[in-house]
């Protein structure tokens, strides 16, 4: 490989690598974030975090990569036109179309890597998140307590409260549930709980030692109990195995499914999640191949307005991808046309900006017109 070549396989190599780990820092920032959120609030567990950032990284690495590839052929380019080294590059014989080689010496393995967390990893990770997900909808009310928060359960007829267990032998200390149900609104306290499951297979929730106040809204009847230990039956919601419900429930997500399964249901919404996926590599290369004429800058104006273009159009290439993704879900375009088209209309765009910063233009005379040939 030649000097050039190398240097500039080496310099996106560098700049693609420090994106992408930002770019990644900053995902999970803003990922642990809202997740933390959900589990403050009791939409998931806090034993599943890690998890589903895990799951949901990868899910994102397609858009992650994509991303990298570009800023980095495009700050390379750019910098070369800067520094002034491209004087340098074409003074020995090269042009702007040399690029091509060594830019896709990088582009083709990351297009290629594209493919397969699109193809294969993704739709993997959504069926992990939807099974963590589905699972924790699926636990117990009891369950979902965590010592020191309030959660809730029922869309809110049940919110319960709980302390750190003083006796080793139970789950819970102090609890405090709020319930409401059609006729009565109940408020039960007790100084423990913990669970029971019968030889039938039937789980119950022990409170120990307590009371339950019961107010009928709107009349004044009310009711006090004290009790030394109160059971509450805890109902599944479902009678089949936790796991493979909740399997079954994640994959009935487009997004979890196979691309063998999508293509084998044949319906718009899954022709349209087939589309996205073999877009993603294709934009890869596509926006490998446009950063090369979109970084070609004068080095006497500014920075600023070209790298701002830069990423408007790699923006609107994105959001043009999602725009026809939904079109073929709503069946106003069809798979074999929208698959292609707006990959090829961006190719035409890019071969044309390259046309034109590969053009010689003629020099003009002071009057604005071409220098007549000399006679001979």
């Amino acid at each position: 490989m030649s000097l050039f070549k190398r240097s500039v396989v080496s310099e996106i190599t560098s700049h693609a690598g420090v994106v992408f780990s930002t770019l990644v820092v900053v995902w999970l920032s803003v990922l642990l974030v809202r997740l933390l959120g959900e589990a403050a609030g009791g939409t998931i567990g806090a034993d599943v975090v890690l998890g589903l950032a895990t799951f949901s990284t990868i899910t994102a690495l397609p858009t992650i990569m994509t991303v990298a590839l570009f800023i980095a052929v495009l700050t390379t380019v750019t910098r070369n036109y800067r520094e002034s080294e491209m004087v340098v590059w074409f003074a020995s014989g090269l042009s702007l179309a040399d690029w091509l080689r060594p830019v896709m010496r990088v582009a083709i393995p990351v297009a290629f890597i594209v493919a397969v967390l699109t193809l294969e990893a993704s739709p993997w990770a959504y069926r992990q998140i939807g099974e963590y997900r589905e699972r924790f909808e699926q636990r117990s009310d009891l369950s979902k307590v965590t010592a020191g928060q309030f959660g809730e359960s029922n869309d809110g007829a049940r919110v319960f409260f709980a302390e750190n267990p003083t006796d080793p032998h139970d789950e819970l200390g102090h609890v405090f549930v709020r319930a409401i149900d059609p006729e009565w609104l109940s408020v039960l306290t007790a100084e423990s709980a913990h669970t029971e499951v019968q030889p039938n297979g039937d789980r119950f929730l022990v409170l120990g030692a307590g009371h339950r106040y019961d107010l009928k809204p709107g009349s004044p009847e009310f009711r006090m109990v004290a009790f030394e230990h109160y059971g509450v039956r805890l109902e599944s919601k479902t009678a089949t195995d936790p796991v493979d419900a909740a399997r079954a429930a994640a994959e009935r997500s487009s997004k979890a499914r196979s691309t063998f399964q999508l293509m084998n249901d044949n319906t718009t919404s899954a022709w349209s999640q087939v589309m996205w996926r073999l877009s993603m590599p294709l934009a890869a290369l596509n926006l490998a191949l446009l950063a090369i004429p979109l970084g070609a800058v004068n080095p006497r104006l500014g920075r600023s307005g070209d790298l701002l273009i830069s990423g408007l159009v790699a923006l609107l290439y994105m959001n043009l991808i999602n725009l026809v993704r939904a079109w073929i879900s709503d069946g106003r375009v069809p798979f074999s046309v929208g698959s292609w088209a707006i990959h090829a209309a961006v190719l035409l765009f890019g071969l044309y900006l390259f046309h034109r910063r590969l053009r010689v233009k003629a020099p003009r005379d002071k009057g604005g017109k071409p220098p007549r040939p000399a006679a001979a």
